[in-house]
């Protein structure tokens, strides 16, 4: 994996979505590890934050440029100046919750900001030459949910999977994926697909299950678990992710789609239990299990994800390093030492009502909606 990071040195990476999640994990690794030169294009939106990439934010190969990529005009111009060496695609409304009660949004991001990100590539990389124009690749990240639902049977997504969505997040996902494999065929533009399990570690946004979990519980509000909590998801340390998406770019074959998994199947009751088990080490003197609270499940949730990784493990070596248990303590101790970085995020807005938090991070009237995976 080192030398693939390696191979990257130098290279003009332009990234969407560098300021969210995984873009921003990406984008420090690609900064500071790989010796990338990298161009953050973020629009900004609710889950963007310029903070996440303090770290990289002063150092000579790392620019940002604050865009929506539906903005086709500022768009291309970005991508005429900057004359990356691959693109690669993030930038996405992400959470299944809002996309039921908001599926407008994820249209708009999702499927024609993808849209217009391909036609952008496209006629930069008809312009290309020579090794720049064999070198070139897009590579587009998207999810296991475009594959919809398991039961628990044990059988896996693969490759091959017909992908059968069930929420207007994954609906919009599965189309962007088609788009780019279709830009890939039609236009024979450089395309690599991936597909990744629920991910979690530091720098997450709180609307998301583990962050949601880990900052009721330090606030002595009520865990709220859909339904019986019954639904499998796959979990994967961000980092790992990150690691995987470095190898696709530096040796992925372009045409293909790989499936990226941690192998840690957890039911969600389960996951929240052992959240709890960490905190009560970390932050004694409180049962956080006791905590637990059932609520209505949302509308279309899938039973199970898990997904097949057979291939980029084959293929280009790929392993994750982190177990789920280590990971969820790196987690869990990352939010308790930094709340200066969350109780920001705790603005008053959705993310405070959903965790029944005020600005200030003080307990308010909780609301139950919480973004599982």
């Amino acid at each position: 994996m080192r030398e693939a990071g390696q191979k990257l040195h130098g290279r003009k990476i332009l990234v969407t979505g560098g300021c969210g999640f995984i873009g921003s994990a990406l984008v420090r690794h690609l900064v500071a590890v790989c010796g990338a030169r990298v161009l953050n294009v973020d629009a900004l939106t609710y889950a963007g934050d310029p903070s996440v990439v303090a770290a990289v934010a002063h150092l000579s190969n790392y620019e940002f440029e604050q865009l929506n990529i539906c903005d086709t005009a500022r768009l291309s111009e970005a991508v005429r100046r900057f004359e990356p060496d691959a693109i690669i695609h993030l930038a996405a409304e992400s959470h299944v919750d809002r996309s039921i009660d908001r599926p407008a949004d994820f249209i708009q991001t999702n499927i024609l900001g993808t849209y217009a990100l391909l036609e952008t590539a496209v006629t930069y990389f008809r312009s290309l030459g020579g090794d720049k124009r064999d070198q070139f690749r897009f590579l587009h990240i998207s999810t296991d949910e475009v594959y919809g639902a398991l039961d628990h049977s044990g059988a896996r997504f693969t490759e091959a999977s017909q992908m059968r969505p069930n929420s207007p997040y994954a609906a919009s996902k599965a189309a962007s994926d088609h788009l780019v494999r279709a830009w890939g065929v039609t236009y024979n533009l450089p395309v690599i697909i991936s597909n990744c399990s629920n991910n979690f570690g530091p720098f997450q946004y709180p609307e998301k299950m583990i962050p949601t979990m880990i900052l009721s519980a330090l606030h002595g509000l009520p865990l709220p678990v859909y339904g019986t909590g019954e639904n499998v998801r796959d979990w994967l340390f961000v980092d790992d992710h990150v690691a995987a998406l470095v190898l696709l770019l530096a040796a992925g074959r372009p045409g293909e789609t790989y499936l990226i998994g941690g192998g840690a199947e957890i039911c969600n009751i389960d996951l929240v239990r052992k959240l709890c088990s960490v905190l009560d080490e970390l932050r004694p003197g409180c049962r956080h299990e006791n905590l637990i609270s059932f609520v209505a499940d949302r509308p279309g949730h899938d039973l199970r994800y898990a997904v097949d990784s057979s291939k980029i493990r084959t293929e280009l070596g790929w392993r994750p390093r982190e177990s789920f248990a280590s990971g969820l303590e790196k987690t869990v101790h990352w939010y308790l030492t930094n709340d200066s970085w969350w109780k920001k995020r705790l603005n008053g807005g959705q993310i405070g009502e959903r965790l029944g938090l005020s600005a200030n991070g003080e307990r308010a009237a909780p609301s139950m909606r919480v973004g599982h995976g």
